[in-house]
């Protein structure tokens, strides 16, 4: 017969932690330390950064998954190769909860459709699994104490209360210590505009190549953003539907255009 510690070891939820920027990154570790304290807990995350890369699937080449430690996996692959394989190919039950992050730098407005720490939190909502992404906003000297200790209180309330059907969660935490924090809030995808982010350059025989990144960002002005929770130090939690029909444009297009065709 099995004992009560057994029994209740069986019952212990499970959640599957990854992120994009690598198995070697310390906020991996701190969301993985934190989702250990509430679940039993699986990591299975890219073993190189690999950020930018979006809902990106490798289907060009075999992929290899390695065991680093108990419990820590690494693929030669994207974020979504790793939730793919950890969940088909690794777990062997059912996470009750997927948690990517924490990410280096926010995952605000626009940023979103190209993170790789989002798209792991698409792909497990994709495949039925309650999911969350986390992020610490902002440059250099990362506290993810502060971000690792929110990741576990909402991982609680998740598995206690759930999430709507395909629906993640985006969180933003301001890199500042928990104390200096004003509180949390309920947040809509901002929208972020980059001036100079296309650079020109040349390698050493004169020919022209071009760099992406960097730029000035701006913020388009709105109310209820992600952008502005974070600029005043609160914590934004953005609820993402997978559905992206523009529902007032079908009304409309169905509506006005139905004569032309």
């Amino acid at each position: 017969m099995m004992n009560d510690n057994a029994e209740a070891t069986k019952k212990k939820p499970l959640i599957l932690v990854t992120n994009d920027d690598g198995v070697g990154s310390d906020g991996l570790m701190a969301l993985y330390e934190a989702m250990k304290e509430i679940a039993d807990t699986v990591v299975v995350a890219p073993d190189r950064e690999r950020s930018a890369t979006s809902h990106s699937l490798t289907m060009h080449r075999p992929l290899k998954v390695v065991e680093v430690q108990r419990n820590v996996y690494t693929v030669n692959g994207t974020p979504t190769d790793c939730v793919a394989i950890g969940l088909e190919k690794i777990l062997r039950r059912t996470p009750a909860l997927l948690a990517s992050g924490i990410n280096r730098g926010g995952n605000l407005g626009d940023d979103i459709t190209y993170s790789g720490t989002v798209s792991a939190a698409i792909e497990g909502t994709l495949m039925g699994v309650p999911s969350f992404a986390i992020s610490v906003a902002g440059e250099g000297g990362y506290i993810f104490k502060t971000a690792a200790a929110f990741a576990k209180k909402i991982a609680m309330i998740i598995l206690r209360k759930g999430l709507p059907k395909d629906t993640l969660l985006n969180i933003n935490v301001p890199n500042l210590p928990e104390g200096d924090l004003a509180g949390v809030k309920f947040t809509k995808q901002g929208k972020r505009v980059y001036k100079n982010a296309i650079h020109e350059t040349f390698d050493p025989w004169g020919r022209q190549h071009y760099w992406i990144g960097g730029g000035t960002p701006s913020w388009e002005d709105d109310e209820d953003t992600d952008f502005l929770a974070v600029e005043s130090r609160c914590i934004s939690i953005s609820p993402i539907h997978l559905d992206l029909t523009n529902y007032d444009a079908l009304s409309c297009i169905k509506r006005e255009w139905k004569s032309l065709f």
